[in-house]
């Protein structure tokens, strides 16, 4: 099979690393990919979001299998437009994608059909969001509507706070057209946790447990990034807690969307707070999660690219999983200043004294090469991920390999799993 994966991040990364295990594979295109999947596909240079011209390439090239990684093409009906052409591509549809691209629309689904989810309310003027948070005790949580690559959402512990998540997103448009609804939702106390399952709009199958670590610092302090590590499984998910997410919120959620008139068909991705009363659903993802798609697919024993090809055919129900037994943990290491402004363009060093080590993969996510040397290119530069027996020794497996790598300012967390070691 020739396959087409589209994205340039540490997700696309640790997509084509897991296809690339597959017998079933001939060829691999990545667009536009990026210098550590060059290693592994063809990488050619075509935005994501051109869908146009990456449907042209498929046609030519004869793609038996497209899959997609970022949510921007999937919310820009990238699916249909593949499939009108009569070309296979693993991902929901335009309309199924908006579970992820509105939050106002997940929102509401949700509380149609009885979902747990935090209590909340849709704005399109400030003033009236304004109004509305100062009947209501902080902290409260202040999301912009539309797709805002993980950093639209503001956790208010004050009021002042509150007004000036209001004014960023709606008023200084920090997230573009994103910003023209806002949703002001209650807090959920608890401890999170990224639940991700495959569909094809009946069967829902659930991949291993993960654990992602949203705050830019240590002990989740500071702004909310797209994620700055992961790992899998999280003991937080249980098997009886496997099981309440399932049949409350997974189950319902894909029947919720085939009773609209919009099947999911791909990978659904429930960001979920692990509340004193039970799960809760603090938002939805059409797609792999990033940096969770590194560990999780670092432990996938299954073949991913018969797994693609049952969720578009239909056939997810005749299909088991098989999981290394072993944890993974991915470290991200990013730019100085990320998730706010930062330099790009710095060296990056020490890459070659990984190549012995058998259980750590460095997954690239914003790298590129000038002058003919691996530099910075991104918020999230790297994703150093390590396997090992237990949680302490896949995290002293990753971060043996982070301290070997450097670059002038770089940043990462050095508390990626400590949950994981506490809870045991």
């Amino acid at each position: 099979m020739k396959i087409l994966v589209i994205g340039s991040g540490g997700r696309e990364h640790a997509i084509v690393w897991k296809i690339a295990q597959s017998k079933k594979v001939e060829k691999i295109f990545c667009a536009p990919g990026n210098p550590g999947i060059v290693e592994i596909a063809e990488c050619v240079n075509i935005k994501a979001d051109d869908i146009e011209e990456l449907k042209a390439f498929a046609i030519k090239e004869g793609i038996d299998l497209t899959v997609v990684g970022p949510e921007q093409p999937l919310a820009m009906g990238i699916v249909d437009e593949f499939e009108k052409a009569g070309l296979k591509i693993f991902g929901p549809s335009k309309n199924a994608a908006e579970i992820e691209g509105s939050k106002a629309f997940s929102k509401d689904l949700m509380q149609k059909y009885n979902i747990p989810t935090a209590a909340y309310k849709v704005f399109e003027n400030a003033d009236d969001a304004k109004e509305y948070a100062e009947k209501h005790h902080p902290p409260v949580v202040v999301k912009a509507d539309g797709l805002a690559a993980g950093k639209g959402v503001f956790i208010c512990p004050t009021m002042d706070e509150t007004f000036l998540a209001v004014d960023i997103i709606m008023k200084e448009k920090a997230f573009g057209d994103a910003g023209n609804r806002v949703v002001i939702e209650e807090f959920l106390a608890g401890e999170e946790a990224s639940f991700l399952a495959f569909t094809d709009g009946e069967t829902v199958l659930p991949l291993a447990s993960a654990q992602d670590h949203k705050a830019v610092y240590d002990d989740d302090k500071g702004p909310n990034t797209g994620g700055m590590g992961a790992y899998s499984p999280a003991p937080i998910i249980t098997p009886s807690m496997q099981k309440k997410v399932m049949d409350e919120i997974m189950l319902p959620i894909v029947n919720a969307m085939r009773a609209e008139g919009r099947i999911f068909k791909g990978v659904l991705y429930a960001g979920l707070m692990l509340t004193k009363k039970g799960p809760k659903v603090l938002e939805f993802n059409a797609r792999f999660g990033d940096p969770e798609t590194q560990p999780i697919l670092m432990r996938l024993k299954t073949d991913i690219v018969a797994l693609f090809m049952a969720a578009i055919e239909n056939r997810l129900k005749d299909i088991k999983l098989e999981w290394d037994k072993k944890t993974a943990v991915c470290v991200v290491m990013a730019s100085e200043g990320y998730p706010g402004d930062y330099e790009k363009g710095k060296v990056i060093n020490g890459l070659d004294n990984l190549k012995d080590m058998k259980d750590v993969f460095v997954f690239h996510a914003g790298t590129s090469v000038k002058d003919g040397r691996l530099v910075t290119n991104g918020g999230r530069v790297l994703g150093v991920t390590a396997i090992g027996t237990g949680i302490k020794r896949a995290i002293k497996n990753a971060y043996t390999a982070v301290e070997k790598i450097n670059w002038d300012g770089v940043h990462y967390r050095r508390d990626i799993g400590a949950k994981a070691v506490s809870s045991r």
